[in-house]
């Protein structure tokens, strides 16, 4: 099962961050067809978010046909995304250099935006 984080300091729409974090499980294999997610109460009992973003968050979800809501069962996934499972050698090798990242004295910021920078370059936009 997934569990939520929700930065309220991102700037990051909540439901999108749920959206997001929701689509990452579901890349990394961590989330597969039949899963059920945590029902609205359990993330609003976990996060302290209000009730109706889970909801818009899991209806957006559900409109890009990666889940669907079973009336008085809860919300399962549908479909997976992407081919990169959580235990990949790549993320033996990106954890690897995240921590050689840390011990060269970089913060969580100058790590994204180095990643960001080297992902557009190998992976340029419209290039899908």
């Amino acid at each position: 099962m997934v569990t939520y984080r929700i930065d309220r300091r991102s700037g990051v729409a909540t439901y999108v961050q749920i959206v997001q974090q929701t689509k990452q499980a579901l890349r990394l294999g961590l989330l597969e067809p039949g899963d059920k997610l945590p029902t609205a109460r359990e993330v609003v009992e976990a996060t302290a978010i209000n009730p109706n973003t889970v909801l818009k968050a899991y209806r957006e979800l559900e409109r890009e046909g990666l889940v669907e809501a079973r009336r008085g069962l809860g919300t399962f996934v549908r479909r997976t995304l992407g081919t990169a499972p959580a235990d990949s050698p790549l993320r033996e090798e990106l954890d690897a250099w995240a921590r050689s990242a840390r011990a060269a004295g970089l913060d969580h910021e100058d790590v994204a935006a180095l990643f960001a920078s080297v992902l557009d370059t190998h992976f340029p936009k419209g290039d899908q």
